[in-house]
């Protein structure tokens, strides 16, 4: 009979508490390097460190398992967990995912809808995030390919204060698909893939943005 392998979860939660740190018994080092607060550090044995730490009613936690010898630190690692989770939390908050949004043209767009789209793109670059632009031929349309370069080159100019051309204009069999970058999201790591995507025909458009 076949083992059962290990669900996602289980293989999730061993990888969580594999990144944990030994603490106290589970260190099996002989010999450690033990950071003491007002002290400095001294190199002993782990039974004895062990003991300082149980004097002190706090742990022996390995911080640096890979230094010869490792070293450790004697805290309360209740508290020291949950300060390091609130610090990744707090990370996690304050760093801001580019989306990618995009927003669809056609060749002929009206003067009121391509103005709708440009305060669409504004918006999105306001926020830091990115802005793919597709301009879409149709029949016959595809004959003047220069119109269609115009209009995205007008787009990139009318929301250049805020906007940068990452990716310039560049056929892609039907259609003309042009990249713009929120100059102050620049500065951004994270990038998400997802897109929002307003159809050229919308007259009232609602953009959900997520921030990380």
């Amino acid at each position: 009979m076949a083992k059962r392998r290990p669900s996602n979860f289980n293989r999730d939660r061993d990888r969580e508490r594999f990144r944990e740190p030994r603490i106290n018994h589970r260190i099996n080092a002989p010999k450690l390097r033990v950071v003491i607060d007002g002290e400095g550090q001294q190199v002993m044995e782990r039974d004895a460190a062990l003991r300082l730490a149980q004097e002190q009613g706090l742990d022996l936690v390995e911080v640096s398992p890979d230094q010869d010898p490792p070293v450790c630190k004697i805290i309360d690692y209740g508290k020291y967990k949950y300060e390091q989770q609130k610090k990744k939390k707090d990370q996690i908050k304050n760093q801001h995912i580019i989306h990618i949004k995009e927003i669809k043209l056609r060749p002929k767009i009206a003067e009121h809808d391509y103005e709708l789209k440009k305060r669409n793109a504004l918006s999105f670059l306001e926020k830091g995030d990115k802005v793919k632009v597709t301009l879409r031929f149709r029949g016959r349309e595809i004959t003047h390919p220069e119109l269609g370069m115009q209009l995205l080159q007008k787009m990139a100019a009318d929301v250049g204060e805020i906007g940068a051309v990452e990716t310039p204009p560049k056929m892609e069999g039907r259609q003309i698909v042009m990249v713009l970058a929120s100059r102050a999201g620049q500065k951004s790591k994270k990038v998400s893939g997802n897109k929002k995507e307003i159809d050229e025909n919308d007259a009232d458009e609602s953009v959900t943005t997520s921030s990380g």
